[in-house]
């Protein structure tokens, strides 16, 4: 079996008197995908967070690529080496690019903050990364106002990538998409993984969109895991009672939104 790319460990982080997460442990290997689900507030960003280094563990160890990442960067050396090993995409993606930098010049950015390219492989790079994600040469000129919201999450997937990272952490990264946009992402998302094994740590509370990226999954409730196991698994026979109602409530064919009293009135006016 190969070494963990991401290795979790007693896990924990406290917010004042609350304990937001506690004792999480779980792995990760090279070019696999795994999900972590749960309700707002499960705990489940926030150990996202810890791993990429936005927030500091009050307790436990998180080991990427084989080095400890428990403690802050001390130098911009140290961020530059972290970046090119774990990215995060997160779910606004209008709010994490720049509006006044076209595609193009955010991934040049990025490749020259991460890469030794000179400028004309970094433009063949910036090419083969919008092909990648299914960006066009207008698309990639464009600012980020002019795209439109599965465009710019391309493009945030596209950065993450340019740093050639070897864990990609997508934190409900389609959640505010609508459906066609959304398949068209994770087709991408499914593309990217085949084509160059980097391994996706997928954060969501959509069951549908886990069982179409993700090789295994755990479940989180209140800051701890409840489940775990194979993705097909665990959606399909649910054995904690909260799994269960996470895959009750998840609206099948023939659902429709329950209407107010007052809404059914007036229609049948």
């Amino acid at each position: 079996m190969s070494e963990a790319i991401l290795r979790v460990e007693g896990l924990r982080k406290v917010f004042g008197q609350a304990v937001a997460v506690g004792e999480v442990s779980f792995s990760l290997p090279p070019a696999g995908a795994l999900a972590v689900v749960g309700e707002s507030g499960s705990g489940k960003t926030t150990v996202a967070r810890m791993i990429v280094g936005l927030e500091r563990p009050t307790a436990g160890h998180v080991t990427a690529c084989g080095r400890d990442r428990s403690q802050p960067a001390r130098s911009a050396r140290e961020r530059r080496r972290r970046g090119g090993e774990v990215q995060i995409v997160f779910q606004d993606p209008y709010a994490s690019l720049d509006p006044r930098q076209s595609p193009a010049a955010a991934l040049e950015e990025v490749l020259r903050l991460h890469t030794a390219l000179d400028r004309g492989r970094r433009r063949a790079r910036v090419a083969e990364l919008a092909d990648l994600v299914g960006l066009d040469e207008r698309q990639m000129a464009a600012r980020p106002a002019r795209l439109s919201g599965g465009q710019r999450q391309r493009v945030a997937i596209a950065r993450a990538l340019a740093a050639e990272p070897r864990i990609l952490i997508l934190d409900e990264s389609v959640a505010a998409l609508d459906v066609s946009i959304q398949a068209q992402v994770l087709n991408v998302l499914s593309q990217v993984r085949e084509r160059t094994g980097v391994a996706y740590l997928f954060i969501s509370h959509d069951l549908a969109v886990v069982r179409q990226v993700s090789d295994d999954v755990i479940v989180m409730r209140h800051g701890a895991i409840v489940e775990r196991g194979p993705t097909g698994r665990v959606l399909d026979a649910p054995e904690h009672p909260y799994t269960r109602l996470l895959r009750a409530s998840v609206p099948g064919p023939g659902w429709r939104p329950a209407r107010r009293i007052g809404q059914e009135a007036k229609e049948t006016r």
